[in-house]
């Protein structure tokens, strides 16, 4: 059987790379052996591990909201056989009610709840009174987790970007900036409970567009980059991994990175400036292989190739491909076509 607690914490291990944390440092802090986390043989980390885990993750990428970012930048497909239920459900309101269903499997800090109504649909985390009280700290980083990766992988399954009507939680000392950027809500209601509610319109939407296996495949290429290139703590390296993990997701803001990584975007440009390269053309070039693949594929049309890619004008997606390819998304992925039917 999966152990998902374990592989919950070999990816947080993963992210804290991508925020040019110390591994080895990290585990040697945590009392955990990268080795056994591994070894599928190996039994799971201990609570007393896992809690240390989260405690020196936050201290040595200096975030106090890693839970935050780190819930925003997992992908569904690093849950295993949970994941591959959500992905195959036929529309979100089932895709929640699979991941409710065994959220227990992949942590004991909660329990999932999600109701429909004619107007909304709520999702609930239920906290684990006992561990709430063990280590509030850590259990703060680990409901941010949930909040922002249950909300971020709904983009994964649609072709929008969700946003909650509204959001309920404990409103605590940090600056509310960066919780409404990541949950995308402007007013973020003070509660004992934790909560996220969305429009009932979004219920029955069929899941028609997230491209697992395109996921799946950029995954395990930036497992191999990082492994190779986690002591060398280049600015653009780091980007562009975190662009090929969340490709599926489209293209995000180089102010969404900047935040991810903890700094400025004006840090964030100097330092890329520095190593001779811009955050636009690690943008592009990651666009210029996503759509060339979704095209090839001949599974999406044009318009919602544009859109997967993070362009509001068709118009504007036409030029940057004409500018990479010399020829149109439309005549492209024609050709594309011909060349599957004569093969």
């Amino acid at each position: 059987m999966q152990d998902y607690q374990k592989g919950l914490a070999l990816n947080l291990l993963a992210y804290a790379v991508q925020k040019n944390t110390n591994i080895d440092r990290l585990c040697a802090l945590s009392g955990v052996a990268l080795s056994e986390l591994r070894d599928e043989a190996s039994a799971s980390p201990s609570l007393k591990q896992i809690n240390a885990l989260w405690l020196n993750a936050a201290y040595l990428s200096q975030d106090p909201l890693f839970g935050l970012h780190f819930g925003e930048s997992m992908q569904v497909a690093a849950l295993g056989v949970v994941g591959e239920l959500i992905r195959h459900s036929r529309t979100i309101g089932e895709a929640l009610t699979h991941a409710a269903s065994f959220a227990h499997l992949i942590t004991d800090v909660l329990t999932m709840v999600v109701t429909a109504s004619d107007q909304l649909f709520t999702i609930e985390f239920v906290p684990n009174v006992k561990r709430s009280r063990e280590s509030p700290i850590v259990f703060r980083q680990m409901m941010d987790f949930f909040l922002a990766f249950t909300l971020h992988e709904v983009d994964g399954l649609i072709l929008e970007k969700i946003q909650p009507v509204t959001v309920r939680m404990p409103v605590c000392a940090v600056d509310q900036t960066e919780y409404k950027r990541v949950l995308r809500c402007s007013s973020i209601q003070d509660s004992d409970k934790y909560v996220l509610e969305f429009d009932a319109r979004f219920w029955e939407e069929p899941i028609l567009t997230a491209d697992y296996e395109l996921q799946a495949v950029l995954l395990r290429k930036v497992n191999v980059l990082t492994e190779a290139s986690r002591q060398k703590g280049v600015v653009s390296e780091r980007i562009h991994n975190f662009l090929l993990a969340n490709a599926y997701l489209g293209v995000p803001t180089l102010e969404a990175i900047a935040s991810n990584l903890n700094v400025s975007s004006r840090s964030l440009q100097r330092k890329l400036r520095e190593e001779g390269v811009t955050y636009q053309q690690l943008a592009d070039s990651m666009r210029k292989s996503l759509a060339l693949h979704y095209l090839q594929a001949g599974q999406h049309p044009v318009k919602e190739v544009s859109y997967i890619l993070g362009y509001n004008e068709l118009s504007a997606f036409n030029r940057a491909f004409r500018r990479w390819t010399g020829t149109t998304p439309a005549s492209y992925q024609k050709q594309q076509s011909g060349a599957r039917i004569h093969s």
